[in-house]
């Protein structure tokens, strides 16, 4: 029974309603660990999928779950249900281009501050 307890069994919900999984965990496993697991698995006839780790997000509860957070630590009460399945929301930001930096850092430059003391 504690072996049961130990795994979890995720589904990952995409942006266009398609799973990937489900498929068990460990809940020692880390939130970075399960991207590289989503990136494996990525169906290669979509597009505009992510590249890197730092390109997926990945939503559980409600929350931005960070990488170095274990399946332990992110788990809600409703995870506890057994022989249930988990789903997370998958999220891909798109990268930015040298274009969008720039524009970014210019926004930052024109920005006046002013204080009240």
């Amino acid at each position: 029974m504690a072996g049961v307890q130990d795994q979890l069994e995720i589904k990952f919900r995409l942006t266009d309603g398609s799973d990937i999984g489900p498929k068990s965990f460990p809940v020692a496993t880390t939130v970075a660990t399960l991207k590289e697991s989503i990136l494996a698995q990525w169906p290669k006839e979509k597009e505009h999928g992510p590249r890197t780790v730092k390109d997926v997000k990945l939503i559980s509860a409600g929350k931005i779950l960070e990488n170095s957070r274990t399946l332990g630590e992110c788990r809600s009460p409703l995870c506890e249900i057994p022989g249930g399945v988990t789903t997370m929301h998958v999220v891909v930001q798109a990268p930015f281009s040298e274009k969008d930096k720039k524009a970014a850092d210019q926004t930052k430059k024109n920005q006046c501050l002013c204080v009240i003391l």
